[in-house]
This record gives C-alpha cells, structure tokens and sequence, in this order.
C-alpha cells in the first residue's frame, strides 16, 4: 500500500488545480498574453508542483521509510537511499 493513499483524494484534487493551471498557461500563450504575466503563472504551477512533491516525499518517508527501518537490513538501506536520491533530484530540479 502507498503512503499516501490516506490523503490520495486530497492529492489528486490538488493535481487538478495544478493541471488547471497548466491549462491556464496554454490558453495565456493562445490568446498571446504578456510573456512576463505567462512566466509569472509558470513560477506559480512550479511552486504548486514542488510543494506537491514536498508532501508525497514526506508520506513516503513517514510510512514507506521508516517501514523498511524497523525491519531493518537491505531494505531499509535501500529505502534510504531511494528516498536521498529523490530528495538530490527535487533539489536539481
């Protein structure tokens, strides 16, 4: 089971604003809007996704993290690293 199918409803409301959004911008650059009020929408949507991505990667490591660390060995370990590889990742991006 995912860690965060607890708030997966939640999750995937916010997802829709986000597509929402994303939307938006489609239609900003159709209709020809200003390029500076199209970038400003697009640092909206990157906040929106990266705030997303904050809250799953923590549903991960309260549950799918610390899961495989009280049974320790090789799957932990694995987790671990996993979860310091997405971190790296969201940090680059």
């Amino acid at each position: 089971m995912a860690g965060y199918s607890h708030d997966k409803q939640d999750h995937l409301k916010r997802l829709r604003r986000i597509e929402g959004q994303v939307r938006g911008l489609q239609r900003m650059v159709d209709e020809d809007k200003y390029c500076i009020d199209i970038l400003t929408q697009v640092s909206a949507a990157n906040r929106a996704l990266q705030s997303f991505a904050l809250a799953l990667l923590e549903e991960h490591m309260a549950h799918c993290v610390a899961d495989a660390t009280a049974k320790g060995g090789a799957e932990a370990e694995a987790k671990v690293k996993e979860a310091a590889d997405a971190i790296a990742r969201l940090v680059r991006s």
